[in-house]
């Protein structure tokens, strides 16, 4: 067991370099993947699953002892990521099918491989678990909400249909982990030292599935839909970061908010993509996944090395 907790860990701190080479192998090789577009959803059910097994009581505190900073960060990611998913779709002229699949990863909430971050960035760790939970909880009623309005002009959207969807993808799963994180009390604690190896396990195949599904239209439009995403991380992390100053707060929430701003939920809105619209809508958020895997642990890099300190004494 020893053995398997020590290559979780080893898989969750590369997670960046599995996604890349799988996402290549899938686009080289589509027929090696393909069978995976089955499990998806089932997929991603296990990922939230694994987020209930390790959800607390603790993680939703920071809401009652800094209500402020929390709604702060929770309207901030659903603010800025899908305004300026719709403002890039209208910019680049986006085809229906890409642009819905845009502001879908836009319109989802904070991923979990943020909290990873964060506490690498050395940003306020607890503050960044407290957003990235209340968004996963608001995110049936406001990412379908946000989708039909910002997305209807390019395709029908059923608001309906994906609330139900993103309750089963979600809110389930993550009731199901809670409940058996109360009935197995302390055994738990195993499983919870594998989840990075699931985790990465999961999102990899997800990524792989769409990458090989649409691997005709990448090759087509890849180019500009890379740039598309490149641009959504980065003005998502940038304006993250901004929002936290132009509040007063510390560096480290900061950089809390850069990094839960700019780091999606990728997984939910491949999903979503795949069973409400098609394969090719799935494509900006595989390609999301894979860059901000890249960019996310580099800005860490960065933001490790600022301290409060230094940025007073450069202002």
């Amino acid at each position: 067991m020893q053995a398997l907790i020590a290559l979780s860990r080893f898989i969750g701190n590369t997670f960046a370099v599995w996604v890349l080479l799988f996402a290549v192998m899938a686009f080289f090789q589509p027929s090696w993947f393909l069978p995976l577009t089955a499990w998806i959803v089932p997929l991603l059910g296990l990922i939230m699953f694994g987020m209930g097994l390790t959800l607390k009581g603790a993680d939703f505190q920071e809401v009652a002892r800094r209500p402020l900073a929390v709604l702060l960060g929770v309207l901030a990611q659903f603010i800025i990521m899908p305004c300026t998913a719709w403002l890039l779709c209208q910019a680049f002229a986006l085809p229906p099918e890409i642009a819905v699949g845009v502001i879908l990863v836009g319109c989802c909430p904070g991923g979990t491989a943020s909290n990873v971050i964060t506490w690498f960035a050395r940003g306020d760790l607890a503050l960044s678990v407290s957003i990235t939970a209340v968004t996963t909880l608001l995110a049936p009623l406001v990412t379908p909400a946000l989708i039909w309005l910002l997305a209807s002009e390019w395709l029908p959207v059923s608001f309906n249909a994906m609330f139900i969807s993103i309750l089963k993808m979600v809110l389930l799963p993550i009731a199901l982990g809670l409940i058996a994180q109360r009935l197995l009390g302390e055994r738990v604690k195993t499983a919870v030292e594998v989840l990075p190896l699931i985790s990465v396990v999961s999102i990899v195949a997800i990524v792989a599935a769409v990458v090989a599904a649409s691997q005709g239209k990448i090759a087509e439009s890849g180019l500009l839909i890379m740039a598309v995403v490149m641009l959504h991380n980065g003005i998502g992390l940038g304006l993250g970061y901004l929002a936290g100053r132009l509040f007063g707060m510390s560096l480290a929430q900061r950089k809390t908010l850069s990094i839960e701003v700019g780091m999606q939920n990728s997984g939910l809105g491949a999903a979503l993509a795949s069973a409400h619209f098609s394969p090719l809508a799935a494509v900006p958020s595989a390609l999301f996944s894979v860059w901000h895997n890249l960019s996310g642990p580099l800005l860490a890099t960065i933001y490790r090395r600022m301290s409060q300190d230094s940025e007073k004494s450069s202002s």
